[in-house]
């Protein structure tokens, strides 16, 4: 199918833009994601060697891939794959975020081709890349289908989706937006829109629509005791994530 010209959602991109100066404040707005990025970190580097066939003890394992980050915001996860030695495409639709970014990533050490673009217009002028790390980005655009079709075409054959985002039920309301919202204000209210959330058959669905092949799904499930995410086999209640294949 084609694509639409673009599937940004003009207040959601507000939303992100007004809190870009935080991204690199483990104690501010994005605390959620630096708490979550060591689990998200370990999925996407065990499922990039595996498909790839990369020794992670190696000193740059994942030399020679380039990947796209989109949805990068401040690098989170830009960073960590340049150290990893992929060639990292960071793009975002909030322009804001982009300073930020770049900032940390030069006094990082680190050369990652940050853009202010979006998956659409990437496609549109065919940029191709091994690997597509979509995080919880799929909740937050107007047209998930065609968002998802873009990021297949940015993918090379036999390279890897990964996909994150929030299940859609009572729990993930009380958890993602009750919880992280109203009563730990890890976030501002209105971050989140419950109707926004996919479920996981959803979002198998939507990527069998796109044109990739799922192969593998985890929850993130967070441990109020120790204070930390862990991956799981069965629990997809609130916060999970996808690996898919484009075939060919």
């Amino acid at each position: 199918m084609q694509v639409s010209q673009t599937t940004v959602d003009p207040s959601e991109i507000a939303k992100f833009e007004a809190m870009a100066a935080e991204w690199w404040d483990p104690s501010g707005k994005f605390k959620p994601l630096h708490m979550l990025n060591p689990c998200r970190l370990d999925y996407i580097t065990g499922q990039i060697a595996a498909e790839f066939d990369r020794d992670l003890s190696a000193q740059r394992p994942f030399a020679g891939l380039r990947l796209l980050d989109i949805g990068c915001g401040g690098g989170l996860l830009s960073e960590p794959m340049a150290r990893l030695g992929a060639e990292v495409v960071g793009a975002d639709a909030a322009g804001g975020n982009l300073p930020v970014a770049r900032i940390h990533a030069e006094q990082s050490g680190l050369e990652i081709d940050y853009r202010h673009t979006t998956a659409e217009a990437l496609a549109e002028a065919g940029e191709q890349f091994d690997v597509v790390l979509n995080m919880e980005v799929v909740e937050h655009v107007a047209d998930p289908l065609s968002y998802l079709t873009a990021c297949r075409q940015l993918l090379k054959p036999g390279g890897l989706h990964i996909c994150s985002t929030i299940n859609r039920n009572p729990k993930s309301f009380a958890v993602a937006i009750l919880g992280a919202e109203v009563v730990m204000r890890w976030l501002p209210r209105g971050t989140h829109e419950w109707s926004k959330f996919i479920t996981p058959d959803e979002l198998i669905e939507l990527l069998k629509n796109s044109g990739v092949t799922p192969v593998d799904r985890k929850g993130f499930v967070f441990n109020p005791v120790s204070w930390r995410w862990s991956l799981s086999d069965r629990d997809l209640s609130v916060n999970y994530v996808t690996a898919s294949i484009k075939q060919g």
